[in-house]
């Protein structure tokens, strides 16, 4: 994948699986409202989160189990006639597998939003949940070519206090988006599902550009749906 930017409508219905590879239902939840809303008319968004797996993945056992059921999930669904996949997390869990098992586009919201916003011509801050995300995302960014204009930083907030918005998590998240802009970011990247739907409200608090992944990820499969289709 090289571009995820623009606009994209679909020439008809199409049904998007949405995955977020814990099993927390508020973020599963918040999953599914955010990508129904950016969705254009005649685009069906199923947000869905696998039966069985860790509630948040936050370690590397943690990552193999969610992989295993994602996995799981998107063969059970597969004759569904999906017209793409998001997995809504922001690492690549899964994601080569699940291209090699379905055919069908699929990307994720690490991708997604980061390509988007080495796209604004960089620098770029990444703030995620917890720690040890750290080092996996910066990985994730020198896999993408963009590492020497990324800056990766953790809240230290745990994926379920961050879904739940604590007031920890809420301070520490407008002290890092402060310290980003005060550094010289041309834009932030949202590292975690658990910030689904926050881009908008951050962007204007703290006058830069924010993103989540949600709708670059969201446009990249429905362009990849209507050339494929």
């Amino acid at each position: 994948m090289t571009q995820l930017r623009g606009d994209a409508t679909p020439s008809a219905c199409v049904r998007v699986l949405a995955i977020n590879p814990n099993t927390n239902p508020t973020v599963t939840q918040r999953v599914q409202e955010v990508l129904q809303a950016l969705a254009p008319p005649g685009v069906i968004i199923e947000a869905e989160s696998p039966a069985h797996g860790p509630r948040a993945v936050e370690s590397g056992q943690d990552k193999a189990r969610a992989t295993r059921h994602v996995l799981e999930l998107i063969r059970t669904r597969m004759a569904q006639g999906y017209a793409g996949y998001i997995l809504a997390c922001f690492d690549d869990i899964a994601i080569p597998e699940a291209r090699a098992l379905t055919g069908a586009p699929v990307v994720s919201l690490a991708e997604a939003g980061i390509r988007s916003a080495d796209a604004t011509g960089g620098p770029f801050t990444v703030i995620t949940t917890f720690d040890e995300a750290v080092a996996t995302i910066e990985s994730l960014c020198a896999n993408y070519g963009v590492n020497e204009r990324c800056r990766v930083v953790a809240t230290g907030i745990g994926v379920s206090d961050t879904a739940a918005r604590t007031s920890g998590a809420e301070s520490r998240l407008a002290r890092l988006c402060e310290e980003a802009r005060g550094r010289g970011a041309r834009a932030i990247v949202l590292g975690s599902g658990a910030f689904a739907g926050r881009a908008a409200a951050l962007s204007t608090r703290h006058g830069l550009a924010v993103m989540d992944g949600f709708a670059e990820a969201l446009a990249f499969v429905l362009r990849a749906a209507e050339r494929d289709g």
